[in-house]
């Protein structure tokens, strides 16, 4: 059997240039991202197996070239039926151990690459065996034989992963003015620069009187950069050093329709400090926490940075730098673990431009490497 590895950007990329050089007869064995070592080469590495006949059988000969059938010929003919048998038993338990959890896997190609797919971006794989498994009972998709992630598979797992999240790109809570809303967040995760851009693209550009508060008196220089933002842009701006003093700066300036809270980032073993602001955001109903979110973090640091900044009780969560990775699986997993809504991507530090509504478009189409199927997007 021929084993090889194939390297590009995307999975989808790497899976192509598999097939070309290779044909339909090659099996996936897995994907992962590149070793280090390798990165050079592509981001995400994929291993083929190729059967000793698809690898080395001639082209056949022209029919006036063509001897007549022998008993020779026969036998061998059995015997690479009996070989294509044996090949095909071990091509099943390769794809059973490779993506071990289900035993839907084993006679379909196409779950085993949405799969691959999944795994490859960062998706854990007990949420991606959940989303593969629900998908294909769900409408049947990837039953057949077909190779390649076929576009009623593809369909049946977008359709899952959206199911499973949900988008609310708003500020405040309800329709009650002011729309006031917090961010909060680990240090460097971009919450000033992200305030700024929602000042401007959900004040400013609707017309609303906004004011900027900020309670970071911990960065040196932070106040300094918000003032000046809200200086060029016209809106109001304080730094208040208390709880109480925030309480009552919103209470002064309720004839504003949108209020924008920045608050300090600090690393997970200062939280404490915050426990007083932690208790009045959450103590009012008026007041939209929204936890800011660099989406480069790794898996593992995300979680536990979202489970540590639970003392907001946050109720949506915001990512940023998303032109800073090509995985946005980590998202995906948190949205369905924590079951809050994602509000707002930002993907570069150019204001107002780097931001936009979150959506299922760009999370799905990103972690499956295809286009959006038009009838969800329609939904």
């Amino acid at each position: 059997m021929k084993i090889k590895s194939y390297f590009s950007s995307t999975v989808t990329g790497a899976i192509a240039m598999a097939r070309h050089e290779l044909g339909p007869e090659a099996m996936l064995v897995t994907s992962r991202p590149a070793p280090p070592e390798a990165r050079h080469l592509g981001e995400y590495e994929v291993v083929f197996a190729l059967t000793p006949e698809a690898a080395s059988a001639p082209p056949a000969p022209p029919e006036s070239q063509r001897a007549a059938p022998s008993a020779t010929t026969d036998r061998f003919s059995l015997e690479v039926a009996e070989l294509k048998q044996q090949l095909d038993s071990m091509r099943r338990a390769l794809t059973k151990s490779a993506f071990a959890p289900a035993k839907w896997l084993g006679h379909s190609p196409a779950l085993a690459e949405a799969y691959s797919m999944l795994t490859a971006n960062e998706v854990t794989p007990q949420l991606a065996t959940e989303v593969v498994q629900a998908a294909a009972a769900r409408s049947g998709a990837g039953t057949g034989e077909t190779h390649g992630l076929d576009p009623k598979c593809y369909a049946a797992v977008a359709e899952e992963m959206q199911s499973r999240i949900k988008i609310e790109a708003a500020l405040g809570i309800g329709e009650a003015l002011p729309r006031i809303t917090a961010l909060v967040g680990p240090p460097g995760a971009g919450k000033t620069t992200t305030l700024v851009k929602l000042a401007v693209n959900y004040g400013l550009a609707a017309r609303r009187p906004v004011l900027m508060l900020s309670t970071d008196t911990y960065r040196i220089g932070a106040a300094d950069q918000l003032r000046s933002y809200a200086a060029i842009l016209g809106v109001g701006f304080q730094l208040l050093e208390t709880v109480s003093g925030l309480a009552q700066a919103i209470e002064e300036n309720r004839g504003k329709e949108l209020i924008l809270i920045d608050t300090a980032g600090l690393a997970l073993a200062d939280l404490d400090s915050s426990a007083g602001l932690a208790r009045l955001l959450t103590a009012r109903t008026d007041i939209d926490r929204q936890l800011v979110l660099s989406s480069s973090m790794k898996s593992a640091d995300l979680t536990r940075v979202i489970d540590a900044y639970e003392i907001f009780r946050p109720r949506r969560l915001l990512f940023t730098k998303l032109d800073e990775t090509v995985s946005l699986g980590p998202i995906f997993n948190e949205a369905v673990r924590t079951r809050r809504p994602l509000s707002f991507f930002a993907a570069g530090q150019r204001i107002p431009e780097d931001l936009e509504t979150a959506s299922h478009r760009r999370l799905i189409e990103t972690i499956l490497g295809g286009r959006f199927p038009e009838a969800l997007s329609a939904a």
